[in-house]
């Protein structure tokens, strides 16, 4: 049980003038004994006491200075020297007198704990040493019963390190990335379906059967399943008239719409198919309530594109997408929840800059200033769903979708410091280097 007691203790200077004499005093019984003396005369004799002193004389009208010679001449016939009582006295001094002299610097505050020792059950005065393990012989003598032992320390304990799977970088980020949407209040959508139409992936989303994006040297067509058999008809007439004729103020493109081109099967190339598939349930529960109730979903899945292998490009990768439904909204929300969620993983600098999508309108890049390579990167693409999407789905006409996507290898490739993205993702990796890689941790930037 531990004690504090505070008191006071004298300085080094304060112990001499205790001994000696305060300096006010010093300075007068040496003007008494030798006489008038100048202001220099009295600095050589005394040293700084003469300065110090000097000063509190003069003060107290202890000493007079003749202005023109400079002569320090004694005025009384004797003096108390108050000062030195009170330092030989600290105990009994009041408050004001303590801080008077500790203004000075004579005095000090000192501390001291105490502790209170009270003896338990398990005194003894005898030198008996804790032991730690318990051998044969204590049990067989039962000497262990009266034997103090050391308490065993588990806290620190880590145990045999594991040697069974580790998680890989890109599902480290997935888990983060995730979790930030989820803080922004996104509900994630079924993902688990690879094998898509072409129908979910490019007609339903007003992509024209002709567009460049749906040969097979960017797209791999499925030979078995080779056709899409559950679609529902009304939906799909809605999405053939939409594309030959158009509606509701457009002119749609304007061909024969091919249901046999909508059927063909393939590993779908982005999860906006399954933003699609999310869009029409919406639309749907719509039809059979008549009540509308907005929606943040988002994906991280895989995906599959006929691509020329390099340091930026995969023939199958991962990606990050979300989308809001809700009425009247449009850029300006758009650019709000861009500016959150890549501020949430680290950057805060952003850049807009117009740009085409087929299924979107207006279309954004995205540029991000990177704090770590201190430049200027692509960070992801986005838009405002077309109405000739959102209207064959059964949507309210006032309903907007804002949506945005962003790579998940490209990201974890700058987290984690790696050229290559096939060194992340294929034959190539070092499965070794995964064992090591840290968490994946992801601040939010500063504003």
């Amino acid at each position: 049980e531990p004690m504090k007691r505070e008191g006071w203790k004298l300085t080094g200077e304060g112990e001499e003038y205790c001994a000696k004499g305060s300096p006010e005093v010093q300075v007068f019984k040496h003007l008494k004994e030798k006489g008038s003396m100048s202001n220099a005369d009295l600095d050589a004799a005394l040293g700084p006491v003469a300065k110090i002193g000097l000063g509190t004389c003069m003060k107290n009208k202890w000493v007079a200075i003749d202005k023109a010679t400079k002569v320090c001449t004694a005025s009384v016939d004797s003096v108390e020297d108050t000062v030195q009582k009170e330092l030989s006295s600290l105990s009994s001094l009041d408050k004001a007198k303590i801080e008077a002299l500790k203004k000075r610097k004579l005095v000090a505050p000192t501390s001291l704990t105490a502790f209170k020792v009270e003896k338990t059950e398990k005194f003894s005065s005898g030198d008996q040493k804790a032991v730690a393990d318990l051998t044969a012989e204590m049990i067989s003598k039962g000497t262990w019963s009266s034997t103090t032992f050391k308490p065993l320390n588990l806290s620190n304990a880590s145990g045999v390190p594991s040697v069974g799977g580790h998680l890989h970088p890109l599902n480290k980020v997935k888990t983060e990335m995730r979790t930030v949407l989820m803080q922004m209040g996104f509900e994630e959508m079924p993902t688990n379906q690879w094998v898509e139409s072409s129908f979910w992936n490019f007609d339903a989303l007003f992509q024209p059967q002709q567009h460049p994006a749906r040969d097979a040297h960017d797209t791999f067509f499925m030979e078995a399943p080779s056709r899409a058999q559950k679609i529902p008809e009304d939906y799909l007439k809605k999405v053939k008239e939409m594309h030959e004729k158009g509606g509701q103020g457009s002119i749609g493109w304007r061909y024969d719409w091919s249901e046999d081109e909508a059927r063909k099967t393939l590993l779908r190339t982005h999860t906006t198919a399954v933003s699609a598939r999310m869009l029409y349930k919406m639309g749907e529960e719509y039809r059979k309530t008549g009540v509308f109730r907005p929606k943040k979903y988002f994906s991280i899945d895989r995906v599959f594109r006929n691509e020329t292998l390099d340091a930026t490009h995969l023939a199958e990768f991962h990606q990050i997408e979300g989308f809001v439904a809700d009425r009247n909204i449009g850029l300006p929300q758009l650019i709000g929840v861009l500016r959150d969620f890549f501020a949430r993983i680290g950057i805060s600098k952003l850049r807009f800059k117009p740009a085409y999508n087929p299924y979107t309108e207006p279309s954004m890049e995205v540029f991000g200033f990177h704090p770590i390579l201190k430049k200027w990167i692509e960070v992801g693409n986005s838009g405002v769903f077309r109405p000739e999407m959102l209207l064959p789905m059964g949507l309210p006409e006032d309903v907007t979708v804002i949506a945005w996507g962003i790579g998940c290898e490209r990201w974890t490739a700058l987290l984690y410091n790696i050229r290559m993205i096939k060194e992340l993702f294929s034959f190539q990796q070092d499965v070794a280097a995964t064992k090591k890689n840290p968490m994946c941790w992801l601040r939010r930037a500063e504003d």
